[in-house]
């Protein structure tokens, strides 16, 4: 076995009622005035209003013009926020998106130079200010990684952060804070979640720790998304889903992930299109690809997604992995089709060309791949 370290959010706190526990850990990092980051559409929908009850008479901010695809120029605006308000710490409410600009004005705001400064890995050269991160989707993981992606609009490229300064002091995991979150995103983040647990399980820097921890994320996330998506209110559905999000976060943020990231990022980087709805569009054509290169760890993912392999050899065990992931993917309606996103297909030699240049994810994938073998899976997938 090979050394490993594993790493995540300096404190968890789960289960029904866990928001409850806000208060108690703001006291513990002494944090008088935070700074709510969190989106429009949350605040409006009454989500953001059960973190906010627990803040008792502290003096607090909130920046809600958290997007979607979480872009620098908001970590910048943030930063400005946090830093004219006089906050002393950070809470995230929402998805990946303002857990992730949270991250990076947590990294940003004692920084004495420019934001660009710190995209790569351990460029980091202090502890911030307190972060807890309240999830309101179950997808990320975000809330216990110690990655945070950008989008850099102008150069139409994701950029990332990576440092274990950037790893929350608590991710504050509470089913009801994702009652709210539409079917649509429910669908896209939860298989954004089985995304991380595959991904981490396949990846080459696995251990026994993050195999376990996937595997368990995939069979929870499998039986729990289909009834998350058909009834919202279904509470059992949400924590297991919350629980098994939870996991596949831990599993990737150190196991990491691979080629399914790879090719997903030029897709949101050049046409906006949502990483959670990227990664599942992709990830059925990845494991077709993946699948030679460790068919008996695909005969384990389908086991975990439930398929009964008893009987089945290696390879038609293998092969019913694919199909069980491609079935939920339809059975959640995700979008089928880069064309369907209308994106051109003379775009695809200039992504696989980009995608193969990643390589702190690449590096991960069980199979190595060219920039030819990664086009034929873009067109597999148009």
């Amino acid at each position: 076995m090979n050394i490993s370290a594993f790493k995540i959010a300096n404190k968890l706190i789960t289960g029904q009622g866990a928001i409850e526990q806000l208060s108690a850990e703001l006291t513990r990092l002494n944090v008088q005035n935070p700074l709510i980051v969190t989106d429009a559409i949350l605040l409006k929908s009454g989500t953001v209003d059960l973190a906010l009850a627990q803040l008792g008479s502290r003096h607090y901010g909130v920046f809600d013009e958290v997007k979607p695809e979480p872009e620098i120029a908001i970590v910048e605006d943030c930063t400005r926020a946090y830093r004219k308000g006089n906050h002393d710490g950070l809470i995230a409410v929402g998805g990946g998106s303002a857990i992730d600009i949270a991250k990076g004005v947590a990294a940003y705001a004692e920084h004495g130079g420019s934001l660009s400064e710190l995209f790569g890995v351990d460029l980091v050269k202090r502890k911030g200010p307190a972060l807890i991160a309240i999830p309101t989707t179950a997808g990320t993981g975000s809330e216990v990684t110690n990655v945070a992606i950008f989008s850099d609009k102008q150069a139409q490229l994701k950029k990332g952060i990576v440092s274990d300064y950037l790893l929350p002091d608590v991710a504050l995991v509470c089913p009801t804070m994702t009652l709210t979150c539409p079917r649509s995103v429910t669908a896209a983040s939860g298989v954004d979640a089985l995304v991380h647990a595959v991904e981490a399980y396949l990846s080459l820097n696995a251990s026994f720790i993050t195999d376990a921890i996937a595997l368990g994320a995939i069979k929870l996330i499998a039986k729990a998304l289909p009834k998350a998506y058909a009834n919202p209110s279904n509470l059992h559905a949400r924590e297991d889903m919350a629980t098994g999000s939870l996991m596949a976060g831990m599993a990737f943020g150190n196991a990491g992930v691979g080629a399914v990231h790879a090719l997903a990022y030029p897709l949101g980087g050049r046409f906006n299109i949502a990483h959670g709805v990227s990664n599942a569009l992709l990830l059925p054509y990845v494991m077709e690809w993946n699948k030679t290169a460790c068919v008996e760890r695909f005969r384990d993912i389908a086991e975990a997604m439930g398929v009964r392999v008893a009987h089945l050899g290696d390879k038609d065990a293998a092969d019913q992995a694919v199909k069980a992931m491609t079935d939920l993917c339809v059975a959640v309606d995700i979008p089928t089709g880069l064309r369907s996103f209308n994106v051109p297909e003379d775009a695809i030699p200039a992504m696989a060309e980009e995608a193969s240049q990643i390589d702190r994810l690449m590096r991960n994938n069980p199979r190595k791949l060219t920039a030819a073998d990664i086009e034929k899976i873009y067109r597999a997938a148009y």
